[in-house]
């Protein structure tokens, strides 16, 4: 029997990636505190896996014989990292900056093996270029998804798509924030093979 399957987010569409799997899961959040990480200044590889890892240990500290998956995800502009905006303005403004240009969106996963204590992680990078974007598509698309809460400040799930010309990657399902492909692997490596599980 395999052990419980948890995913350490209460994101609706990384748990709409997962579901491709098939396999049964719970959703846990991990109230997980990012800032000290975040404070630290750490590359953008090294801080999606911390982070990645610190939300799935996290959930996998309450749940003991548990794998935890746990992700996160960073947008990426000339070595610097693009926070969340939190306000309108500051949305517009990292579209502004993204705007015509290429940047990076780095994905972190983590399975922990609460059986086990062992840690797998993978980082997934994709190169987004961004359609040259006027003030009024850029306002206009704030106002229509506002997305205040996401890194780069658009929601590729949705409208952000149309914000962009080009996405180049190996796996696509990292841009909605959880590779599959990377799943899969990170799974066999605790034991659990998807495809006859």
């Amino acid at each position: 029997m395999s052990p419980p399957l948890i995913l350490a987010s209460t994101s609706r569409w990384r748990a709409g990636l997962l579901q491709r799997l098939g396999l049964p899961f719970t959703q846990v959040d991990s109230e997980f505190d990012e800032e000290p990480y975040k404070a630290r200044g750490l590359a953008p590889h090294a801080l999606v896996t911390e982070l990645a890892v610190g939300k799935a240990r996290a959930v996998a500290d309450a749940h003991p014989g548990a794998l935890v998956l746990g992700g996160d995800q960073v947008a990426v502009l000339g070595g610097r990292i693009l926070g969340k905006p939190g306000t309108a303005e500051r949305a517009c403004a990292q579209l502004a900056a993204l705007s015509g240009r290429t940047h990076e969106l780095v994905t972190g996963t983590a399975l922990v093996d609460g059986r086990t204590g062992a840690v797998h992680t993978t980082v997934d990078v994709h190169r987004m270029r961004m359609r040259t974007l006027s003030e009024a598509q850029i306002r206009s698309y704030i106002a229509r998804e506002s997305p205040l809460d996401a890194c780069g400040s658009y929601y590729i799930e949705g409208l952000g798509i149309a914000l962009f010309e080009e996405l180049a990657g190996a796996d696509f399902t990292a841009i909605m924030g959880l590779p599959l492909t990377h799943v899969v692997d990170l799974l066999a490596r605790a034991g659990l093979d998807v495809l006859t599980s």
